[in-house]
């Protein structure tokens, strides 16, 4: 096993990107708080949710080696880069470090237990949905979303400060806007997850259905995106101006939702538009903080 192998593994992106969450849940209630201290919470914070995801990322990508190797047979393991035992090896290293993190923040700045808690439970939901939750269906999706959007509150307790309502609306449009592409995502994959024996809405439902109920979603998000600008936000300027683009974005997959007898291309479009919508919003809540 080469090092980069056991790099490539972690799906380093992936990770950076959920990590985010955890600079918005940080920044968005630094008040009163020293900037070497917010600093610090990042920088850990950061490695904290880097790993755990990272060790995430393995323990999938073992369930699924069977799997991946029809369909992603260029990854580490089913490639034969790393093998089984190795990469069972990596994950435990992986969480250890990760939740390590969490236990030393936590003793660091006297956080308590509470970020330990979460930090425990994001690594639970991940081993779930790689033993169980992927092939659930929708179930499955709902980990997903709260895997992603865990961080904002996990960022939020890191400053040691009552997690404000806004906090909160950002961590629902998140979920539900992750939530609703998902549901999507089972729409457009529909006839190959059908042949993998993955019970997603579109399946157990219908399509026509699994489309309403991924709309509604979408709009809920809407909602709780629309909502921080009614609480004590540090910057509500900024979030209200950048708050429009990534409205008018999911706004518009909604419109293509009512449209009849979508096609997997129209699928296609409007998981794209939701997955910019999630980055549009992303990049609200760090203008919030501002």
């Amino acid at each position: 096993m080469k090092f980069k192998d056991s790099v490539e593994i972690l799906r380093p992106i992936n990770d950076i990107m959920g990590s985010l969450t955890v600079i918005i849940g940080i920044l968005n209630t630094r008040s009163l708080i020293p900037f070497e201290i917010i600093l610090i919470n990042i920088f850990i914070g950061i490695l904290t949710y880097f790993f755990i995801a990272g060790a995430g990322m393995v323990i999938n990508d073992i369930y699924d080696i069977e799997i991946d190797k029809i369909n992603r047979p260029e990854r580490p393991i089913p490639s034969g880069r790393i093998s089984v035992n190795q990469a069972k090896i990596l994950f435990i290293i992986y969480l250890i470090i990760g939740m390590s993190f969490a236990i030393f923040h936590s003793f660091l700045f006297n956080l308590g237990i509470l970020n330990v808690l979460i930090a425990a439970f994001f690594v639970f939901i991940g081993w779930l949905y790689a033993k169980w939750g992927k092939k659930s269906g929708f179930f499955g999706n709902i980990i997903v979303s709260v895997s992603f959007s865990i961080g904002m509150i996990y960022g939020a307790i890191l400053n040691g400060s009552n997690i404000p309502a806004y906090i909160y609306y950002f961590f629902l449009t998140a979920f539900f806007l992750l939530l609703s592409r998902e549901v999507i995502k089972g729409c457009e994959d529909f006839e190959g997850d059908q042949k993998e024996g993955v019970k997603t809405l579109a399946i157990r439902i219908g399509i026509k259905k699994a489309t309403k109920i991924s709309m509604i979603f979408s709009i809920i998000a809407i909602v709780f995106f629309i909502l921080p600008n009614f609480t004590n936000i540090i910057n509500p300027l900024l979030f209200l101006i950048s708050m429009i683009f990534g409205l008018i974005d999911v706004l518009y997959a909604v419109i293509l939702m009512l449209k009849g007898k979508l096609q997997k291309e129209d699928f296609k479009k409007i998981s794209l538009l939701l997955k910019l919508g999630a980055f549009l919003g992303l990049l609200a809540f760090i203008l919030a903080s501002l």
